[in-house]
């Protein structure tokens, strides 16, 4: 008996099967549902006994229904092995179908395995794909950084490699690429720092050759605040105290928008972007302190580039100095904007080392070219140049105090170059002058004379006819307009750097008291040894007015001091120099006018042994009233009626003098009374000629010559050795000289009374002897 179906696990399912395709109204409907069951190879044996079963169950049932009913049964029998026979058939069909099965299964696997296969390459290929989208997306973001590069886009060039290496190499970073650029970023890096510091190079080679411009143009701006300055304390006198770049000025010039670096009408413009480019981008490659360093480094060799080797200062132009302080300027500049636009990349001790650097460099520069330069308007022009270069630096919060030594040099240079000009104007003027009074032929003329002389006219300007003659020469007005002009230059150095102070107020008093010492006191001391009296006259008068110029110019010179320090007058050697000038020249005066007296009294021919007297003053005697009135109504007109009572004093004191020393010469022995009668009218036609001039003190010079003529004609000698009666008649006479005076009259006398008509051979050649200086 056929093994019944297992109806465990799948049984059941291939039971109900079997009934379903044995109660099937179809053929073709089990096909459908045994094809479910035939793909599980577990269940071929299970679906073959189960067709058995059912068919040992359907044949059981047949065999039942046939004894119940014989003739149905072999019926039904028939019907059964025609479905056996069916059932066999259907048996191979499913046998051979199962074997078709199962070579479409195989056939299957192996399109599935081909399948499987097909899509791992797919699945490699896609990968493959992705990597080298990866791939070329770094390298395309790589060739990215060199494009910007090239487009000087450097920071966007950092940015692409930044990126490139913080993001996108580590998508790829399994892949040998990644390796290869990331070996190659330290390079990238160097490429966009160096295209950075190439143009960083280029912007301050710019720069560099800008400077000179710029500090040009902050020069021109510098004089034009200076002139708005100078207008503003024009139209008020309180702001005449605040100088330039102080804080008054800078508050007046507040509304004034300036902006030196970026200026359309300079067409000026300097940006700082290629620098705030190097920057950032070294501080992103952490590379800062080393950037600054190398900046510095920089800096420090352009400033040396600017200093020339030398320097020529003979440009009437001051085209090389002009050159050398603009560059500096403009240097100076723009390293102050640096640090203003900058945060901690330029040290103020480095800005200021640099400066002070630049300025040491251009001291020594004009120190070194400054003996070249001899003409004081060029050194004028040098120094006004430095002057507006110290004024503009200041502004930009630089110390110019280095530069003030250089200033004082330039000032001792300018003084003495003045002294030297000024001192050749007065030699020429003093050994040109005629020594004449000067005449004035219009009004015109003499204003302009009196204005620029220290003059007090002694008449009013309305009391003045012309022509008229003024009392010194030429030379005084000369020298007193080159005073002027000396005063006026020496405080043209001044300025806002270089007031008048102590060096000015010193250096001035000096150099006029050399000028007025040296090249003109001295040399009209000099000409003071001409014979000429009328000459030494005008010069005596010229000193004397320039006396008074020097006490004028202490005056100006005190009321012109601006020194705080300052104390008590300003005094000039030159006064006392002149002062004493003059009393040499009255010396020489009298040295003249006694000589020329001298000379008069050494023709006196008295005849001391004379029997007769002389009724008429002697020839010399005559002469010597007429030189005196002469000369002082000619020659010594022009002098001070106080100078001319000294020289008329002097002049009659040594008169006197040489009158009483001729009775006093030793040659003669004996003075008769004639000869003392004779005397007596010398001296009083002296007396009368001096009260003609009606000055009693004149009179006083003669009292000596007189009281001893008196003596001498007296016959009380004993009057002059009672002291009483010498007191009173004769207190002028000198002691020691009175009695030997006495004795020769004394003498004379006897010797008149042995001989009164004529005297002896031996008298006689003594008197002769005594004329002509010969001693017994």
């Amino acid at each position: 008996m056929p093994a019944a179906i297992d109806r465990g696990y799948g049984g059941e399912e291939l039971y109900l099967s079997i009934r379903q395709i044995a109660q099937s109204s179809s053929e073709s409907d089990y096909i459908e549902q045994l094809v479910p069951v035939m793909k599980d190879l577990r269940y071929t044996n299970q679906l073959v006994q189960g067709f058995e079963s059912f068919a040992n169950e359907k044949e059981q049932d047949i065999e039942r229904i046939c004894n119940r009913n014989h003739q149905e049964f072999v019926k039904s029998v028939q019907e059964l092995l025609d479905v056996r026979s069916a059932t066999v058939d259907m048996t191979n069909e499913i046998l051979e179908l199962n074997e078709a099965i199962q070579q479409s299964i195989e056939k299957l696997a192996k399109q599935k395995k081909a399948l499987v296969d097909s899509r791992n390459v797919r699945q490699n290929i896609t990968e493959a794909d992705q990597a080298l989208n990866a791939c070329l997306n770094v390298l395309r973001l790589a060739n990215q950084v060199v494009d910007l590069l090239k487009d000087k886009n450097h920071y966007g060039a950092l940015r692409a490699l930044d990126e490139l290496t913080t993001i996108h190499l580590k998508e790829v970073s399994r892949y040998k690429i990644a390796e290869m650029i990331e070996k190659s970023v330290p390079a990238i890096q160097r490429m966009i720092r160096d295209a950075v510091m190439a143009d960083l190079n280029t912007w301050l080679y710019r720069i560099r050759e800008s400077s000179q411009f710029l500090g040009e143009f902050a020069f021109y701006y510098t004089d034009v605040r200076r002139s708005r300055n100078q207008a503003r304390a024009e139209a008020d006198e309180r702001f005449t105290k605040f100088k330039l770049n102080s804080a008054m000025e800078l508050v007046a010039d507040e509304t004034d928008e300036f902006d030196l670096l970026n200026n359309e009408e300079a067409d000026l413009n300097i940006e700082f972007t290629p620098l705030f480019e190097a920057m950032h981008i070294h501080g992103t490659l952490g590379k800062s302190d080393q950037f600054r360093s190398e900046y510095a480094a920089t800096r420090r060799e352009q400033k040396d580039l600017i200093m020339p080797p030398s320097l020529n200062l003979l440009d009437e132009e001051c085209g090389d100095l002009s050159s050398l302080l603009e560059s500096i300027a403009g240097f100076a500049i723009i390293e102050k904007a640096t640090m203003a636009r900058t945060d901690n990349f330029r040290q103020a001790v480095d800005v200021d080392e640099l400066w002070d650097s630049m300025c040491q460099s251009a001291i020594t520069l004009i120190t070194n070219a400054l003996p070249t330069v001899k003409n004081d308007e060029l050194l004028l022009k040098i120094k006004g140049r430095i002057a507006l270069f110290m004024l503009t630096m200041e502004k930009w919060g630089y110390s110019v105090s280095a530069l003030s030594s250089l200033l004082l040099t330039l000032f001792e240079k300018y003084s003495e170059l003045l002294k030297d000009r000024f001192s050749e104007d007065f030699l020429e003027i003093v050994t040109t002058d005629d020594y004449m009074p000067m005449p004035i032929n219009s009004m015109e003329e003499y204003d302009k004379v009196v204005t620029v002389s220290w003059y007090d006219p002694d008449k009013k300007r309305e009391e003045l006819t012309f022509p008229c003659v003024l009392p010194f020469s030429q030379m005084y007005p000369l020298c007193c307009i080159d005073i002027r002009n000396f005063l006026n230059q020496i405080y043209l150095f001044s300025d806002d750097y270089f007031q008048r102070s102590t060096v000015i107020d010193e250096t001035l008093r000096d150099s006029l008291d050399e000028l007025l010492c040296d090249k003109v006191c001295k040399s009209l001391v000099e000409r003071l040894a001409s014979q000429y009296p009328g000459q030494i006259v005008q010069i005596l008068t010229n000193l004397e007015h320039f006396e008074t110029a020097c006490a004028e110019l202490q005056d100006l010179l005190f009321q012109a001091r601006s020194s705080p320090s300052a104390t008590g007058p300003v005094i000039l050697l030159a006064t006392e120099e002149f002062k004493n000038a003059k009393k040499t020249a009255s010396d020489r005066i009298f040295e003249l006018v006694n000589s020329k007296i001298d000379d008069l009294i050494e023709t006196a021919e008295y005849d001391w042994m004379a029997t007769k007297p002389s009724r008429d003053p002697s020839p010399y005697m005559q002469e010597l009233t007429r030189y005196l009135s002469n000369i002082m109504n000619s020659v010594l007109l022009a002098l001070p009626t106080e100078i001319k009572g000294f020289i008329y004093f002097d002049a009659l004191s040594h008169a006197s003098t040489a009158i009483l020393d001729l009775t006093l010469d030793p040659n003669v022995r004996r003075i008769t009374p004639a000869a003392v009668q004779s005397l007596a009218t010398d001296t009083s036609y002296l007396c009368s000629f001096v009260e003609s001039l009606n000055n009693p003190i004149l009179m006083e010079n003669l009292d000596e010559l007189t009281q001893t003529v008196s003596l001498m004609g007296t016959d009380n000698t004993d009057e002059f050795f009672d002291m009483a009666q010498r007191n009173r008649k004769y207190s002028k006479v000198d002691p020691q000289k009175g009695p030997e005076l006495i004795e020769k009259v004394m003498e004379g006398a006897r010797v008149a009374a042995q001989s009164p008509t004529k005297p002896s051979t031996a008298e006689r050649f003594g008197t002769l002897g005594s004329r002509f200086g010969i001693g017994r």
